[in-house]
């Protein structure tokens, strides 16, 4: 069976065009400083649309709601990942030596 159309489980923070690379010394942390950053953003683009929905500006009630829904969810898959890269850690401390 064949199913055409965009692929379900593709990577939504790789954009198109780009590759996926094996870590080097410090892209690990360059890659999660970079999804720090993108949820910061996310963050502060929907507040300052719900501010300008509220006084009164060009923006409309489904755009205000969409923003703060991604909002929401990248900010819950955020303290996700760092709920189990400390588990990780923790489990990591357990492994005698």
């Amino acid at each position: 069976m064949t199913i055409n159309g965009p692929d379900k489980f593709a990577n939504p923070f790789i954009q198109e065009g780009q590759s996926v690379q094996k870590f080097s010394n410090g892209s690990f942390g360059k890659m999660v400083k970079g999804f720090i950053e993108d949820v910061n953003m996310e963050q502060h683009e929907a507040k300052s649309m719900t501010e300008e929905f509220i006084h009164g500006g060009d923006v409309e009630i489904h755009d205000v709601m969409i923003a703060g829904e991604k909002a929401k969810t990248s900010l819950e898959l955020l303290m996700q990942i760092r709920n189990k890269t400390i588990d990780m850690y923790k489990e990591i401390n357990r492994i005698p030596v």
